[in-house]
């Protein structure tokens, strides 16, 4: 499955369109975890417990995503984009979403 954030692919037409599709994960991090990037912010720099939990996250949230498309019918999908949020103080949501589309390469 191809996935770009452009309107179209070069090299590509598309044929029909599917449809919006999305893929969504909520993550939280445990206690230790908190704790752990709570400590961080004292001192500075990078909190890799987020960043790592972040980076999971989008994957899952792609993930899902493609699968969504593929039950639609499409081979790609184009203007995808992530958005995310916070839901109370401890957990993230994470929403990639795009356009679900069937595409063949030009002649």
């Amino acid at each position: 499955m191809l996935v770009v954030t452009t309107e179209n692919i070069p090299g590509y037409r598309v044929m029909s369109v599917k449809g919006q599709v999305y893929g969504v994960t909520v993550r939280s991090r445990g206690v230790g975890g908190n704790f752990m990037a709570s400590l961080r912010t004292i001192f500075g720099g990078e909190i890799t417990e987020y960043t790592v939990m972040l980076e999971q996250a989008r994957r899952h949230a792609i993930d899902r995503m493609v699968k969504n498309a593929n039950m639609m019918g499409a081979n790609a999908i184009i203007m995808a984009r992530f958005d995310s949020s916070e839901i109370g103080q401890m957990m993230s949501e994470i929403v990639a979403y795009g356009t679900a589309v069937l595409i063949e390469p030009l002649s």
